[in-house]
């Protein structure tokens, strides 16, 4: 149950970038919002390569891959739609497979980030963290860009108590019907 529910959050935090990401041209994928800033092809690319890092052989091996060149994820580059496509399916795909492999025993394991001793459950944790908040980052990005044409991904603004008063609203936001 535990790591199933893990994988159930990254399946949400996918799917939520990637309905944040189908809402802008392509283009603006690579709109930096501000000077020195990262774009929304940027910030996949980033979370993507923590991704792979971090989940490859991740019982037996450091977490930051001495391969990884986390400072190219930030390389200001214009990506096309199916480079960020790629990237963003990549890192995500490996988080399922691997975790498809571990059973709720595995979470009180220790894996090591950058010679850190952690269980995997804390991992795991701080993992999910990072790519919410990079999530939250490409949907403002994207919602930002859309502008009028911005469909929501959450319950519309005057909808809170419809949706509420139907709990299998929750269930169905969640996949879970």
């Amino acid at each position: 149950m535990i790591i199933g529910d893990f994988r159930e959050e990254y399946k949400r935090y996918r799917a939520l970038g990637t309905k944040a990401m189908a809402q802008v041209g392509d283009e603006a994928l690579n709109h930096l919002p501000f000077p020195d800033g990262n774009s929304i092809a940027v910030i996949v690319r980033h979370v993507s390569g923590n991704l792979v890092s971090r989940f490859t052989d991740l019982l037996t091996a450091d977490g930051e891959k001495p391969n990884r060149n986390r400072d190219g994820e930030f390389a200001d580059s214009a990506y096309t739609r199916a480079e960020v496509e790629a990237a963003w399916a990549l890192g995500f795909d490996i988080v399922d497979r691997e975790l498809a492999k571990l059973s709720d025993t595995d979470a009180g394991r220790t894996v090591s980030i950058r010679g850190v001793e952690l269980t995997v459950h804390e991992a795991l944790c701080r993992s999910i963290a990072h790519a919410a908040s990079h999530v939250g980052q490409i949907v403002l990005i994207a919602r930002m860009l859309a502008a009028h044409s911005w469909q929501t991904l959450s319950i519309p603004r005057g909808q809170s108590k419809a949706f509420n008063s139907d709990p299998m609203n929750e269930r169905l936001a969640r996949g879970k019907a």
